[in-house]
């Protein structure tokens, strides 16, 4: 994408990774759903099964995941939650440790253990085939949810993230080769957290409202650095270019360039990026906004969900 060198890799992939889902002040309560809004069935959740994550569940209806992204906990999903929540049973995800959330015991295999712990919760809630909704980390979580268990997952909705991000700039770099890059960048972030206005700085380019800007910087100062600095290692050292050729759903993958215009990017060059990354994605849709940052979902929110809304109509399964 031609970024210059004081944006590579740290500002590019804090850019494209950030996100989140809703602050959990109340109590998990986990529900799994039928394909009809008006009759669910309800299991009680253990959340000592899933350390690396909390759960807020709203609504009724067809099941729905929505997954954060590095270093926000849930707010971002709240106009998306408030939006689906009458057709749709909205699982919230909260990853632990992001954006003032008690961090796991261990940052050891974090993302891994997401991931399992995911499919997991999926099992025992008796979520049939819930729709997954990723921003950033999330979409790559999604990703790699429906990788490993395609008959578990239903659609995807992936907002602003690649399978590898590590090969943004170089399509022939390797998991293995990318990790002393990957290694450099956990050992400096893992001795703490970024200022407040550093963090500030950083989110400027990802979204434009100040008012998200300030929110934003908040849960990224409030993140555990030891848990960030894991998360963005195992996203460095993990590439799911070729595991995606096993997802059997219909995936949207949305994409957002404006914010690196000014570094010579173009709205063709970005989504040969994004192309070149999912290329054996079966069944898969590449959209990309004309004027959002990273936080489309605050920046194109009507596009957002114009996209959204199409794909979900034409592919989540007809209620009963």
């Amino acid at each position: 994408m031609n970024f210059p060198a004081t944006l590579r890799p740290v500002s590019f992939c804090a850019s494209l990774l950030l996100a989140g889902a809703s602050l959990l002040a109340a109590p998990t309560v986990a529900a799994g759903a039928s394909f009809s809004p008006s009759a669910s069935v309800t299991t009680a959740d253990s959340p000592a099964a899933h350390p690396n994550f909390t759960v807020r569940v709203v609504g009724k209806g067809q099941p729905m995941l929505l997954i954060p992204g590095l270093t926000c906990p849930g707010a971002v999903w709240d106009e998306t939650v408030a939006r689906y929540q009458k057709q749709y049973q909205c699982h919230v995800v909260s990853l632990a440790g992001f954006g003032g959330t008690a961090a796991p015991a261990s940052p050891n295999q974090l993302l891994l253990n997401v991931r399992d712990q995911l499919l997991t919760y999926i099992k025992t809630q008796k979520l049939n085939k819930p729709v997954i909704v990723g921003h950033s980390l999330g979409g790559f979580m999604g990703l790699w949810l429906s990788a490993t268990a395609p008959e578990a997952i239903g659609p995807l909705v992936v907002v602003d993230s690649l399978p590898f991000l590590a090969a943004v700039q170089n399509p022939t770099l390797t998991a293995e080769a990318a990790k002393p890059m990957a290694e450099g960048m956990r050992q400096q972030m893992a001795k703490g957290g970024m200022t407040a206005a550093a963090q500030r700085q950083m989110v400027a380019g990802m979204v434009t409202d100040t008012t998200r800007q300030a929110q934003l910087a908040r849960w990224g100062t409030a993140s555990a650095p030891a848990i960030v600095a894991q998360a963005m290692y195992d996203l460095y050292t993990t590439d799911l270019r070729a595991d995606i050729a096993r997802i059997q759903q219909p995936t949207l993958v949305l994409g957002a360039w404006a914010a690196y215009q000014q570094y010579g990017s173009t709205k063709e060059s970005t989504r040969a990026v994004f192309a070149q990354q999912y290329a054996k994605l079966p069944q898969h849709r590449i959209e990309m906004s004309e004027a959002g940052k990273h936080f489309l979902m605050y920046d194109d929110t009507n596009w957002f969900f114009a996209q959204t809304d199409a794909f979900l109509k034409q592919n989540t399964i007809a209620k009963k």
